[in-house]
């Protein structure tokens, strides 16, 4: 099953499954219908989901801030939107390097 990555008025939407305490961060791919990331970081006082989105934000070459856990902060299982305003060639290109982790 494809990732299915999301189009809103002020961004993209997809689904990611993390796994903490991984010995790097990395995409490793996909888990059902979402991107699997593996990050070093611990489960414990929002630690993993501030990496995750750092983690997110610099592969995609965008600011820490337009990367947002938007449900399952507590699980393991998240949607997370990476705000882009514009409609245009950044957008696309987001969306061309989600796509493209899928596929590892």
């Amino acid at each position: 099953m494809p990732i299915l990555i999301q189009d809103k008025p002020d961004g993209l939407i997809f689904k990611i499954r993390v796994q903490p305490r991984s010995s790097r961060n990395r995409v490793a791919g996909l888990y059902g219908d979402a991107l699997k990331i593996n990050l070093t970081a611990p489960p414990v006082d929002n630690a993993a989901n501030k990496a995750c989105g750092e983690f997110l934000a610099d592969l995609l070459s965008v600011a820490n801030s337009a990367v947002t856990v938007v449900s399952g902060n507590t699980g393991r299982n998240k949607r997370v939107m990476v705000r882009c305003q514009d409609q245009g060639a950044q957008r696309e290109s987001i969306r061309k390097a989600i796509m493209s982790w899928a596929d590892r």
